[in-house]
């Protein structure tokens, strides 16, 4: 508890891995020894500063979601609900039911299994202090801005470019009310919805092992990481 109030954590975990070619949805995928969303929950559901989860499905695999929290004791999620066509439209049903008792809200992405407690805790303190914080990492690679022709337009300054993680981390009322107001516009996080209300966001250093799973070749990156943290 936070002051009083939890901080709550939703899981966006309603992707079906139709651009990984499988059969089964993304989140249910093996890595090493257990699906990709458990090692998600667990490293949530282990964190001291995080009071409950809300873990967001696809409508298909509720009841199955329901099973695998049991089978592995993730204690901290209060419930599991039915997700929507987008993952912008599943995150709002997880803000519809965050209860009043809720300061802060953690989104993350149920693909990225391999976040640590150290980003968790450095990300909840600065939405503690500045209300809207996100995990990120510097971008090593030279980055272009290329036209509808693929021709060079500008090469853009390295030092000021960042890779967006998740977790991301509201005060509630702040990423519900811009839920609410932007329920029309398209955009590729929650944070930049928050920006589209003039509210400046908070950018903390996260982990480049901290990879969303989103391809074939993600998962053999996912293996190497996955058997680095079994010996640490």
């Amino acid at each position: 508890m936070l002051d009083g109030q939890k901080i709550t954590a939703l899981v966006a975990a309603g992707g079906l891995g139709l651009r990984m070619n499988l059969d089964l949805a993304k989140p249910l995928v093996h890595v090493k020894d257990k699906p990709i969303i458990i090692y998600t929950l667990e490293a949530l559901n282990a964190h001291p500063l995080i009071d409950e989860v809300v873990l967001i499905f696809n409508k298909d695999g509720v009841l199955s979601a329901r099973d695998f929290v049991k089978k592995y004791n993730i204690s901290k999620v209060s419930r599991v609900i039915e997700g929507g066509s987008t993952r912008k439209e599943s995150v709002s049903r997880g803000l519809d039911v965050v209860d009043s008792k809720t300061r802060l809200v953690v989104i993350h992405d149920g693909v990225r299994p391999f976040v640590d407690e150290g980003s968790i805790t450095r990300v909840i303190e600065a939405a503690k202090v500045t209300g809207a914080a996100v995990l990120g990492v510097p971008v090593k690679p030279t980055i272009k801005l290329v036209d509808r022709n693929q021709d060079v337009e500008s090469t853009l300054r390295r030092e000021s470019l960042w890779e967006i993680q998740t977790p991301q981390v509201f005060e509630r009322e702040l990423i519900q009310m811009a839920y609410l107001r932007a329920s029309k516009h398209a955009v590729p996080d929650d944070a930049a919805l928050v920006e589209l209300m003039g509210r400046k966001v908070r950018v903390v250093l996260g982990s480049y092992f901290n990879i969303k799973i989103t391809t074939q070749e993600d998962l053999v990156f996912a293996e190497a990481i996955a058997g680095i943290k079994a010996i640490e």
